[in-house]
């Protein structure tokens, strides 16, 4: 199947999507599909992948997040798509990427099926970034709008569905479950010696972790103040914060402010993803608050190395954990539920291992295992599209 791949964001940058997109192009290349990656260009970037990647004009964003704007309207790059002559099309994000689609299906005479998956909860970042009353209410129509223009919608999970009712999406969509690029099992002694080594924990008897963007939208204050909350209360720990972003500045001075510069060890970006492994097989709990994140990959990574996770309760990222079995749920989103359930959890450690194993055998999903699903998906949408086709001519003879 020639299927094209197409998002806001790509390697260089990397984020939740453009991870998963990464991982799609892989994972399709090498089940024998032509796959051909459409994303902004970013200035002096070499694509050195087994599929194809086709980059278009973008201009820099001077913003919070560093993305590349594409431009959906530039007419070389939309001829050259359009002759891709794609199978399907699956789109990743409803802004640029899939106003460049409507712009490539106006110049085909059968334009292929197209599938949108529905990442983020945009209905919380439309009212975060948007104050605006009317162009709050025009930035959520946009959304919708071009969610409705898809014959299939995805979602990465339940609370990622809700996220989409209330900006007016009324079908039912189907939740494809993301996957981590981790095998199963731990990261090898010596990168976790090596780690123990660099940082000075060898001999510490709980080591915490948190690893992604830091942001403080992702609830590391919660975090910080709850493992204030243990530090109190006597508990010997480190927690690794691993990651950057454009809070990081101000999350350091924030842990430095409460005194907890002895026991937090803020590391900066990891590119590394086998010594990001490590940090994950090191920790005895991943720490992940977060209510906005709305699928947790990095919930299966940890458990990939058999590391359990700390979650609040209704949150994306707990779906499909089971309290005390395979993670810990804080009943509210406060610091003090937080260190309430690492206080009790810190008691024993036995009990930790446990829950790490539990979570690895539960929740473990692999990027080929959910892509396979989702590959037996396309098929399904491509033979319904043909159907649909054939039946408009039918009725058209007659």
């Amino acid at each position: 199947m020639r299927i094209g791949l197409f998002n806001d964001s790509f390697p260089p940058f990397i984020d939740g999507v453009a991870n998963c997109m990464l991982n799609y192009a892989k994972v399709l290349t090498e089940l024998g599909d032509q796959v051909t990656v459409v994303t902004p260009k970013y200035p002096g970037v070499k694509d050195e992948y087994p599929f194809e990647v086709y980059r278009y004009n973008s201009l820099n964003f001077h913003g919070e997040m560093p993305y590349r704007v594409g431009n959906p309207f530039a007419p070389i790059s939309i001829h050259n798509i359009s002759k891709k002559n794609f199978d399907l099309v699956h789109i990743h994000s409803p802004f640029a990427s899939s106003v460049l689609v409507d712009q490539v299906l106006m110049r085909m005479e059968s334009p292929p099926p197209i599938l949108i998956t529905y990442h983020t909860k945009f209905d919380l970042d439309i009212d975060r970034y948007v104050s605006n009353k009317r162009f709050n209410r025009i930035s959520k129509w946009f959304v919708l709008n071009n969610m409705k223009k898809a014959d299939e919608v995805w979602v990465v999970s339940e609370g990622t569905k809700e996220s989409l009712k209330k900006i007016g999406y009324e079908k039912e969509p189907i939740v494809m479950p993301n996957g981590t690029d981790f095998e199963k099992g731990k990261a090898s002694d010596e990168l976790i010696r090596e780690l123990d080594i660099k940082y000075g924990t060898a001999d510490t008897p709980l080591v915490f972790l948190y690893c992604g963007r830091m942001m403080w939208y992702k609830n590391a204050k919660i975090s910080l103040d709850a493992l204030k909350i243990l530090q109190n209360e006597g508990v010997d720990f480190k927690a690794f914060f691993v990651g950057d972003g454009t809070d990081r500045v101000s999350i350091e001075e924030y842990a430095a402010e409460i005194g907890l510069g002895g026991n937090v060890i803020f590391t900066g970006a990891v590119k590394d993803r086998e010594k990001v492994k490590a940090f994950f097989s090191r920790a005895d709990l991943f720490l992940f608050p977060s209510t906005y994140d709305t699928s947790g990959l990095v919930v299966k990574e940890a458990a990939a190395c058999a590391c359990a996770s700390v979650l609040v309760e209704g949150s994306c990222a707990s779906e499909g954990v089971i309290d005390g079995v395979s993670g810990l749920l804080a009943p509210e989103e406060t610091a003090e539920s937080f260190a309430k359930v690492l206080l009790n959890a810190s008691k024993n450690p036995g009990f930790l291992t446990e829950l790490g194993v539990n979570a690895q055998n539960d929740l473990y999903l692999s990027w080929e295992d959910s892509i396979r699903a989702a590959r037996k998906r396309y098929d399904v949408i491509v033979e319904r599209k043909a159907e649909e086709r054939l039946k408009g001519k039918t009725e058209s003879i007659h």
